[in-house]
């Protein structure tokens, strides 16, 4: 029995068709990262404005002084949102980064927990969300 290669070779270079349901989740994971990663820097300026804004932990492992902390968030915050912004191009450079500084981000704010517990769980679901919409079949352009 001979088999015909070319068809299957066909059928093998057709680009996929992207789904309506990867296209919404990408655009969705971009606004979440625009939106999260601003609040993430309007939580690093309040704690570097204002010292006391987050309460302080004694005998935390990751014992940083909450300045620092205000920093980490602030930078990180808006490049999450810039790497939010540069998603919506839906380009591989822009999935990659994306997925990189969601996973940072979410490591970032588990360490955060214990200062600002809400808020830092709220980030990490939303990361993790982000993470799953960005790694579904045909949502990034090749």
């Amino acid at each position: 029995m001979t088999q015909n290669y070319s068809t299957e070779q066909h059928y093998a270079t057709e680009p996929r068709a992207v789904s309506g349901w990867a296209m919404g989740g990408v655009m969705f994971a971009a606004t979440i990262m625009v939106m999260s990663g601003v609040f993430q820097a309007i939580a690093g300026l309040a704690a570097i404005l204002n010292d006391q804004f987050y309460v302080p932990v004694r005998g935390y492992t990751f014992d940083l002084d909450l300045t620092a902390w205000g920093w980490i968030h602030l930078i990180l915050g808006l490049a999450v949102a810039a790497a939010g912004f540069a998603l919506f191009t839906r380009t591989v450079w822009a999935g990659m980064v994306a997925l990189f500084l969601a996973a940072l981000s979410a490591i970032n704010n588990f360490f955060f927990i214990p200062h600002y517990p809400v808020w830092s769980l709220v980030v990490i679901a939303l990361d993790v969300w982000v993470i799953w919409a960005l790694t579904r079949p045909s949502a990034i352009r090749t």
